[in-house]
């Protein structure tokens, strides 16, 4: 396993208040010849990081276009699998991820049984992280493939609940979601609540399709916003800059 230098590099951004962005790339959604130009304009973003994976991953590029990214591109690649499937040893890090918002065991403990002796003979460095699904008006991929119902957004006191028991097991990250595509994004509300009561990074990812909405998540705690959908729809979606 690699020294923890992107969880250090989280941290130190959280303790200075320098805020994070993550481009997240579904490999199911990539075409390959077109990923010169798409890393072009990852690099001309104002993104920390890129993410890789999604709900399904049904092709077989995952290798190939992280070694793309690399070649092309010095940002931190960091794994978000959906399945013990989708791990690489090409990438730098893996979001190591239990669905704290489920009650599927395959997604609480299963899938994560399956990776780790594969993830024992690699040199990833493994985050744990906490992923929390929040409802966002329509049911998304992870909930759908994952089985699970995501949290109520009305009921502060479980969303709350669910991330200090997701700190307190001992995961590095926690991880607001409200899915792929999202009708609306994790409310402000919740996003200060858990980043005032909670001590880890805070993630916060799904429904965000402007500039505005990513600053909203910013000013009410984020550490690391995700960008996913928006860019796979306009890869010139981060034609501004972020404070």
């Amino acid at each position: 396993m690699k020294k923890a230098t992107i969880y250090k590099e989280i941290l130190t951004a959280k303790e200075t208040n320098k805020k994070l962005l993550a481009i997240l790339l579904d490999p199911d959604k990539i075409v390959l010849e077109n990923v010169t130009a798409l890393i072009e304009k990852i690099n001309q973003s104002p993104a920390t990081h890129v993410f890789i994976g999604g709900s399904l991953v049904g092709n077989s590029i995952l290798d190939t276009l992280i070694q793309q990214i690399k070649k092309h591109c010095t940002l931190p690649v960091v794994l978000f699998p959906g399945d013990a499937s989708q791990i690489s040893n090409h990438a730098d890090g893996i979001l190591f991820l239990s669905l704290l918002s489920g009650r599927n065991p395959d997604y609480l403990i299963g899938h994560q049984v399956k990776a780790a002796p594969i993830l024992k003979k690699m040199q990833l460095e493994i985050i744990p992280t906490g992923y929390i699904l929040i409802e966002s008006g329509s049911q998304t991929a992870v909930e759908r493939v994952s089985q699970t119902k995501p949290l109520d957004s009305n009921n502060l006191d479980l969303v709350l609940a669910t991330a200090l028991a997701g700190e307190m097991l001992g995961n590095k990250l926690i991880y607001l979601e409200a899915g792929s595509g999202a009708q609306k994004a994790v409310s402000q509300e919740i996003i200060k609540l858990v980043a005032q009561n909670t001590n880890i990074p805070l993630i916060v990812g799904g429904g965000i399709t402007d500039q505005i909405g990513i600053q909203k998540a910013y000013d009410s705690g984020a550490d690391l916003v995700v960008i996913g959908t928006a860019f796979e729809r306009d890869n010139n979606f981060f034609n501004f800059s972020i404070k």
